[in-house]
């Protein structure tokens, strides 16, 4: 029967054969054979305060980083999308988030609130592809019910720009209808028969495109109002 190994009693100070010196128990528990990657390894204070700091100064950056990606895209958080259309129900509200605030306000715009109506924007066509300025668009189809809106065509980051016609929008007074109350909206720069939205008349200087369908004194304020609403199709007709 093989006998167990003797086991030191408590306080018991173990020598080492070799050197005759003090062994630490505790600090000496693995095995020094093991290869130096298996091995625990303790820090120094000042080690472990430079990691933590290194840590906190990662998820910094990372976080300022998310933030001004979400800020410089306006894209808040919260949307509400039909089609190539959003809209975002809770700008101008207690609840709205922070991205929200900073992008309205780093714009120096005004959201509508729930009592004035809704804005919706849209930045693709019905397909996904990017909206481009030197290109023609169809808007086609009905909006909500409302008393008044208006549909603009400005730069990704909603600045205007010179047109042909010395405007940038057109508005539910001026668009000739058909028999069940749809329209169609020809989006070019130069003029168009028909329902004409401009679009700046120097493309080449501006960033992006994108149109902005403002709803007033409409029912539709809120995200769930939303839900099975029919909105414009925004299709391509023609680019140089």
């Amino acid at each position: 029967m093989t006998a167990l190994p003797k086991l030191p009693r408590p306080h018991q100070v173990l020598f080492d054969p070799k050197t005759g010196k003090p062994v630490n128990v505790e600090a000496n528990w693995y095995d020094p054979a093991l290869p130096r990657i298996l091995r625990p390894r303790r820090g120094t204070p000042l080690q472990t305060l430079v990691l933590l700091c290194l840590i906190l100064l990662a998820g910094t950056l990372v976080g300022i980083a998310t933030a001004f990606l979400m800020i410089e895209r306006e894209r808040p958080l919260l949307a509400v999308n039909i089609g190539p259309w959003s809209a975002h129900p809770k700008a101008g509200t207690p609840e709205a988030d922070p991205y929200s605030v900073a992008i309205y306000t780093r714009g120096a715009r005004v959201p509508l609130t729930t009592g004035e109506g809704l804005s919706l924007t849209a930045r693709t066509d019905t397909t996904g592809a990017s909206l481009d300025a030197r290109c023609s668009y169809r808007i086609s189809g009905q909006t909500p019910a409302a008393r008044l809106w208006t549909m603009t065509a400005s730069d990704a980051y909603g600045r205007l720009s010179p047109t042909l016609a010395g405007r940038e929008s057109i508005d539910s007074r001026q668009i000739l209808r058909h028999a069940d109350g749809s329209f169609d909206i020809t989006a070019a720069i130069r003029p168009r028969s028909g329902n004409w939205l401009p679009l700046p008349a120097a493309p080449g200087e501006n960033s992006g495109l994108m149109f902005t369908l403002r709803i007033y004194d409409a029912p539709i304020t809120t995200g769930a109002a939303l839900d099975g609403v029919s909105m414009p199709d925004i299709v391509k007709v023609s680019c140089p």
